[in-house]
């Protein structure tokens, strides 16, 4: 599984807004639901709300991986969103969370979602990729340097 199966270019949101975990959960849900009209933005927002409770999806250096299942989605789809200052995700090792990559999968699909986690998880893993990611200037650049890493594992 590569990266590029799940995101494309316009799934890259290069300034996310919001300055709470609920405000970027619900910015990255509604952002994905209205580029995948199957998608309900709220009932998104919801199964992420839920799956953070169990325990926050911030995995430490600044990478959070918010994810969820939800029917009606056929494949796993994803948004990447960048916050330049960082937000406060509740991460694993207490520091601010710059880049969110939100996976959905389909309700039964716990291999392929799994699968997912570790790509996007060991691609993250480099710290000299997250700061080029962290200093890229725009969704293109952000989206070809995914692409390029990606290729590379």
């Amino acid at each position: 599984m590569k990266i590029t199966d799940i995101l494309s270019p316009e799934m890259v949101i290069p300034e996310l807004k919001g300055n709470t975990k609920p405000d970027v959960l619900h910015e990255l849900a509604g952002y994905l639901a209205s580029k995948h009209r199957e998608l309900d933005s709220g009932a998104l927002s919801t199964v992420l709300a839920e799956r953070e409770r169990l325990g926050s999806t911030a995995i430490g250096d600044g990478i959070a991986i918010p994810h969820g299942k939800l029917p009606g989605v056929n494949n796993i789809i994803g948004v990447f969103g960048r916050h330049v200052r960082g937000v406060d995700f509740d991460s694993l090792d207490g520091g601010p969370t710059h880049l969110f990559f939100l996976l959905v999968a389909p309700e039964d699909s716990a291999s392929l979602h799994l699968k997912a986690l570790a790509r996007v998880s060991r691609l993250m893993k480099d710290p000299t990729f997250r700061e080029r990611l962290t200093s890229a200037p725009d969704a293109v650049e952000i989206f070809r340097l995914i692409k390029e890493e990606d290729a590379r594992h």
